[in-house]
Formats: C-alpha cells, structure tokens, sequence
C-alpha cells in the first residue's frame, strides 16, 4: 500500500472538503465505504429533526483526522521497495 495519509495530508484536506458538502464522501474517498454509510445514514436521520449537523461535524472532524493503519514506507536500503508496516 503506497497511501500515506496522516493528519493535515493533502488527500485528508480534500476528504475533509467532501465531507463539508456531503457527509460520509470524504470517507468513501478515503477507502471506508462502511464508514461513508454511517455518517451519510446517520446525518439524514438527524436532519429530520434539525440535529444532523453534528454528525456532519463529526463527519469533517473524521476525515480530517485518519490516519491508516498500515503507513507504507520506503526502505533506503532497497530503492523502490516500499513495505506496509504496522504503526
């Protein structure tokens, strides 16, 4: 896996954007669709009674913050040999 993604990234920044206009997209750009489909389900049932602003808070606030679970890194030792380490 060569995603590096960690907290103030480029493709978090963007992520968290997407959230901003729908809830649930800047997970699903991030690779966690069931995710995506919680914030989104969980934004729309409160919306109904004017509270889904905070999971839409909480759905920016979240792809802002990801961080994988596995960082891939490069060996120096090995040009272009990239490995998935546990964080």
């Amino acid at each position: 896996m060569s995603y590096e993604a960690h907290q103030g990234s480029t493709a978090n920044v963007i992520a968290a954007l997407a959230s901003f206009c729908i809830p649930g997209l800047g997970q699903l750009i991030q690779g966690r669709p069931i995710m995506a489909l919680v914030h989104f389900v969980l934004a729309g049932l409160l919306w109904l009674v004017l509270m889904g602003w905070i999971i839409h808070l909480w759905s920016i606030i979240d792809a802002a913050r990801w961080t994988p679970r596995y960082v891939a890194y490069r060996d120096d030792r090995y040009p272009g040999d990239f490995e998935s380490r546990p964080l």
